[in-house]
């Protein structure tokens, strides 16, 4: 059984009198002093354990948030990460794009289990494997059996290292055998699965994939600081990453290609409206394709092999873009999804049936300071929610 870290204040924090914002203004029906604390304290503890240059970290609980930021902006700066502080969340980005299929699936526009082949362009020619087709559910499941990149990329840089991720290059690398395994007998994490999916979603509707989410999720949440690439004036408010070694990363672009994987910028205020949404249990609004979206649509009992799923917790099933985790101890039923990008890991955990919630993100590659940061939102959520 994993071990369940407890948050105390650290008596660093008490000693050098850390800063923290206060509870953030977005869809909060009044203040929780209880709710605030715990998320001061608890992300005070994840920040001086982390390393990085900043931290932000998020809680909705019943309808309420609380907000804290933590440290600088870009390393230097003295600039206290706020609630509008822009950060890039890497593959979090495929529980949204898991949000637009489990619409159209709810709709009819498509059956979760369709060939993919039927939902991609004719330049496409997805094979099979042991006599297995390729299935959407298999690509939002990350039990595709996909290698977890585009074989064979070429063209990239260090100011544009997705420059070789192509529409021809994804066309190219499904020729021939490009399976690890076949299709829904096994689970690995692959990036180039939501890179078909998202081309899918796209074929399928005759719109962009930015489009369909921006119409689907973002506008109707009000979520208008979430979207792919840096507008004009947002490097001013902008978190930046650092590398394993502490050097500052440039920003750069997100092509089309990764949109569904990997490619969304948000802030914190704008991803307390999801989790607020998505926890909502009184709105019958959307609430047949939230709930698909939460439901187990793979387990992992009989599956081989399972890899790389488990870093927010043994991996039990998974859902539409998210990993469930069975409840432990004191800690309920939770869904999480992680990401790291660009020098900026972030993760983000829901109890459906707590209405709790909590996101945090740091601004540097610290593989401790990852793992700090999930154990202390876990605890977060059991310690808001217990059983």
């Amino acid at each position: 059984m994993t071990a369940i870290f407890t948050p105390r204040l650290h008596p660093f924090a008490l000693a050098f009198g850390i800063a923290v914002a206060g509870l953030a203004p977005v869809n909060a029906r009044a203040e929780d002093p209880l709710l605030t604390q715990a998320v001061n304290f608890a992300g005070a503890i994840a920040w001086l354990g982390s390393g990085a240059p900043g931290m932000v970290i998020a809680a909705v609980k019943d309808g309420e948030t609380a907000f804290a930021g933590f440290g600088e902006t870009v390393q230097g700066s003295g600039k206290e990460p706020d609630a509008d502080t822009i950060l890039r969340i890497g593959s979090i980005s495929k529980a949204f794009c898991g949000d637009v299929l489990g619409s159209l699936a709810a709709e009819g526009a498509l059956a979760l289990t369709d060939p993919l082949q039927d939902h991609l362009g004719p330049e496409y020619a997805v094979p099979q494997k042991n006599g297995r087709t390729l299935r959407l559910v298999d690509l939002v499941t990350q039990s595709s059996g996909l290698p977890r990149e585009v074989p064979n990329q070429t063209g990239g840089s260090p100011d544009n290292p997705f420059g070789g991720n192509t529409p021809e290059a994804q066309v190219a690398g499904l020729r021939g055998d490009p399976f690890l395994f076949a299709p829904g007998t096994g689970a690995s994490y692959s990036n180039w699965g939501y890179d078909l999916l998202g081309a899918a979603l796209a074929q399928t509707t005759g719109k962009s994939y930015a489009d369909l989410l921006t119409e689907r999720v973002l506008s109707p949440l009000g979520m208008n600081d979430t979207r792919f690439n840096l507008a004009p004036g947002d490097e001013a408010r902008a978190m930046q990453g650092h590398d394993f070694d502490g050097a500052p990363l440039p920003w750069v672009p997100s092509p089309v290609t990764i949109e569904c994987a990997g490619g969304l910028y948000t802030t914190a205020n704008d991803m307390l409206k999801w989790m607020a949404w998505r926890l909502d249990r009184e709105d019958a609004i959307d609430a047949e394709w939230r709930g698909m979206n939460h439901a187990a649509w793979l387990y992992r009992d009989g599956l081989s092999p399972v890899v790389g799923l488990d870093d927010g917790g043994p991996m039990a099933a998974m859902a539409l873009g998210w990993v469930v985790v069975m409840p432990q101890g004191d800690a309920p039923l939770m869904l999480n999804k992680s990401g790291g990008l660009q020098g900026e890991f972030s993760y983000v955990v829901i109890a459906p049936t707590r209405g709790v919630g909590v996101f945090a993100s740091i601004n540097e590659f610290s593989i401790g300071g990852f793992g700090l940061m999930v154990q202390t939102a876990n605890t977060l959520v059991a310690d808001l929610a217990p059983r």
